[in-house]
């Protein structure tokens, strides 16, 4: 269950860290914590595919998010 919370941290980070990239560039300034939260969240979704066996399918991902916020809520 670890790396599903991981996975899960690791993907909001990066969709977190898109608009904050798109800021940075047209805003004409280096995109240092994009990059930083961009750099965390990929390493995250990367140990927590290395740490499953078989791998996620593109069809367990929303199962992954649902277990994971059903934990939290309950």
């Amino acid at each position: 269950m670890e790396s599903d919370l991981m996975f899960v941290t690791g993907a909001v980070l990066l969709a977190l860290s898109i608009p904050s990239l798109f800021s940075a560039f047209a805003d004409s300034r280096p995109p240092r914590a994009a990059a930083i939260v961009l750099l965390i969240g990929g390493t995250l979704v990367v140990v927590a595919l290395s740490q499953k066996p078989g791998g996620v399918a593109l069809s367990e991902i929303p199962d992954i998010f649902l277990r994971v916020i059903a934990r939290l809520l309950n």
